[in-house]
Formats: C-alpha cells, structure tokens, sequence
C-alpha cells in the first residue's frame, strides 16, 4: 500500500499558522525585552523599574553587537547581531510609560533590505517567510528604487501572461535588428538561449 502525503487544508493550515504564532509570542515572552522590526531597523523594549534614571544603565551599541542592562545587575539583552547595524543612526533612551519605565533600542540595519529573525543570534528565531510587510506606494521610494520595482512588476505581470520580460524583449529586438543588417545570413537553426 502506498502512503500519500496531503497537503493541510486552509483551516489545518490556518491552525498551524496561529499554533506558530503563539509559540513565537511564548519564546519572545520569556525574554526580558519584546522587539519589532520594520525592514530597515529594529526597536528593543524592556520594563525597568521606575525609580531608575539613565546612569543608573550600561548600554553598549556596536556595529555587531549589543549589550543592555541595569548597572550591577544581570543585562536585559547581550548578543551578536545577525548583521551588521549602522551604529551612527542607531540609539537608546529611557521613557516614562503609564506602568513605569522602559528602555528603548532603536536599532539601524546597514542592510535595509532583509528582515531579522532574531535581535541577537542567542535569542529564538522566528519564522521570517510569515512576515507580511505593510504596503508602500510607487511615489514612496525613491527615483531608481521606483523604476526598479516598476520593471519587476512590469516583468512579473509579462511571465504571468506567457510573454517575454523586458530583457528578453530586448534581446529578441537585438537579433531583429542584426538580422534585418545581415540579411545574407542564415538563421533558420539558430538557437537563442
């Protein structure tokens, strides 16, 4: 008898999904800090007591590493980062919040197209592929990022309808071009690839 694998229904998938999602928010919650992060930077927060001031904290921000906690006592977060960070754009402070203090960690990423899946390498990992990023509009970005973005989609939508993408269009074109100039040449058995 043979064994089929079947793939999970959208309800058994949507329960392993909300079954991943508390099991991440369980780790993240046995860590003394929570952390988000947008695709260019990272933000670090952590309870601390109410009676404390900013030199009464050690926070040491590196290009690869962090190291935060309450002077004296056991850090909140220490580790190496997954990448490198942009150490002049990033920072801390200290806030007052409606249930007492909070250190917060601004952190900059120096590669602002890839997403963490975790502060410190020490830290549980989650599942990066279930980040859904908010929606950015064309104008958002920059000249060369917008035509970048534009020619992929452009491309996509082409691959999506079974005709050539932009570059194969334009070698097609090429070879138009060079055969129309040699028209003494044979190209029955050409082969483009």
């Amino acid at each position: 008898m043979e064994e089929r694998s079947t793939s999970p229904t959208p309800e058994e998938r949507a329960k392993l999904d909300k079954e991943a999602k508390a099991k991440e928010i369980a780790e993240q919650s046995t860590l003394p800090y929570q952390w988000s992060q947008q695709i260019g930077d990272v933000d670090v927060t952590a309870p601390i007591p109410s009676n404390l001031k900013g030199k009464d904290l050690d926070v040491k921000i590196t290009k690869n590493s962090i190291k935060a906690g309450i002077k004296g006592q056991d850090v909140i977060i220490e580790g190496t980062f997954p990448h490198p960070i942009d150490v002049d754009e990033s920072a801390w402070t200290l806030e007052t919040t409606a249930s007492g203090k909070e250190i917060n960690i601004h952190l900059e990423k120096a590669n602002k197209m890839e997403w963490w899946a975790h502060v410190v390498t020490s830290a549980p990992k989650i599942d990066t592929s279930k980040i859904t990023p908010e929606n950015s509009k064309l104008s958002d970005l920059d000249g060369e990022t917008r035509s970048m973005v534009e020619k992929m989609m452009w491309d996509q939508r082409q691959k999506e309808l079974g005709q050539p993408t932009s570059d194969e269009q334009k070698k097609a074109d090429m070879l138009k071009k060079f055969q129309e100039q040699h028209p003494e040449m044979d190209f029955s058995k050409a082969k483009i690839g």
